[in-house]
């Protein structure tokens, strides 16, 4: 079934519209906000993006961004009661289909929507059919070539093809998120979504609902159903990140859902069967938390049916100049310059610092530098000061 976002913080309008799209045979969601909106984008394929331009939090032009660069074969249609010219062209160069001024009969969204859906299947022959892999794809990332490197590869082909659950272990900033997702890019789940749930940030009154969803009602605030992580993840994986920080209550209850793989919204009495793969990550020591009691230990077990140790980038010397001119490629691309290389002080540098945020400091780093740098080469001068201060020479 062909489905749809309607995104639009005038809920009457979206209801309607719901009501209508879902008679032609659609399959409809709904969102009051845009930010709301990049999570369910996230968390499922929508084949139309219907948003409207102006909005609190994130405006429609933003949102183009983000649905195009999450899920390219998504098309988006701009609504708006603010029709200018230029507005339209500027959505349409962001990657919108098309734009429709409000207010605009049903039929005329119909005709749109359809023309929107026939534009992606001529193009898929010219663009979409080398796109074996989701939108995140991790194929251009460098893997590394060293040692620590090779057999962290040999771990995700070897785990990926399971059903297994899989702990990723590292240190802040090693990429554990990277290893989940080609973990799910290598499995027979590839196709399916890939929902990633930050558990540090999961306030305690909302996690039940961030995980199993709720029904409009359940709750002060609750003005519509939502359908929580592991619903959205169905078919696919739930990737669990810092999932040491869960509170001790909610850990008892994802431990539940993780054994009978049902999960109940809050607010309802239906149960909802869901068939995830858990990866998670983790920066802390979970052993050893499970065995003081911060952490239950049978939930650990079963999170940890196959453990992959993430090394940092101190430990991956052979491969620190190879990060670093492939973070140099991403930032020349994203700045359009042409920087080429690192002078040999800068070098010097680079390998020898201890790199404390791995490689989420190098790439913001080498990010920065290429920014600076008015030359095609990274020196001294374009590096921060307290990478270097404390290097001997």
């Amino acid at each position: 079934m062909r489905s749809i976002l309607i995104v639009d913080d005038d809920a009457t309008f979206c209801l309607m519209l719901k009501i209508f799209l879902e008679k032609k045979s659609f399959f409809v969601a709904i969102s009051f906000s845009s930010v709301e909106a990049k999570k369910m984008v996230r968390a499922k394929f929508y084949d139309i993006v219907l948003t409207d331009l102006r909005m609190p939090e994130v405006c429609g032009m933003e949102l183009i961004s983000y649905v195009k660069q999450e899920t390219p074969r998504t098309e988006v249609l701009m609504m708006t009661g603010y029709a200018d010219v230029s507005s339209a062209v500027k959505s349409i160069k962001l990657g919108a289909f098309n734009y429709i001024s409000k207010p605009f009969a049903p039929d005329e969204v119909l005709d749109m929507i359809e023309d929107a859906l026939s534009n992606r299947k001529i193009n898929l022959n010219e663009k979409e059919r080398t796109l074996s892999t989701p939108s995140f794809s991790v194929v251009k990332y460098y893997h590394g070539k060293g040692k620590l490197s090779q057999q962290l590869l040999s771990y995700v082909e070897l785990i990926a093809p399971t059903l297994m659950s899989v702990l990723i272990v590292g240190e802040s900033g090693t990429g554990k998120e990277i290893i989940a997702k080609m973990i799910h890019e290598k499995s027979d789940r590839a196709q399916g979504p890939f929902v990633a749930v930050d558990c540090g940030s999961i306030s305690k009154t909302l996690a039940l609902s961030e995980f199993f969803g709720h029904d409009k009602g359940a709750f002060t605030g609750a003005i519509s159903d939502k359908i929580g992580c592991f619903e959205a993840a169905n078919g696919g994986v739930l990737f669990l990140d810092e999932v040491g920080n869960l509170n001790y209550s909610i850990q008892i209850q994802l431990l539940r859902a993780l054994q009978e793989r049902k999960i109940k919204p809050v607010g309802s009495n239906r149960e909802v069967a869901v068939d995830v793969r858990i990866l998670a990550a983790t920066n802390d020591d979970l052993k050893e938390s499970a065995q003081v009691g911060g952490f239950r230990e049978d939930l650990y077990h079963r999170l940890n049916e196959f453990q992959i140790n993430v090394p940092s980038l101190r430990e991956r010397k052979s491969d620190l100049m190879h990060f670093a001119m492939f973070f140099l490629n991403l930032a020349n691309t994203k700045f359009g310059k042409s920087v080429k290389s690192f002078d040999q002080s800068a070098e010097y540098v680079l390998n020898n610092y201890t790199w404390p945020g791995n490689l989420r400091e190098m790439k913001n780093t080498i990010q920065r530098a290429t920014l600076l740098s008015k030359k095609d080469i990274i020196t001294l001068n374009e590096l921060p000061s307290s990478i270097y201060e404390n290097i001997q020479n």
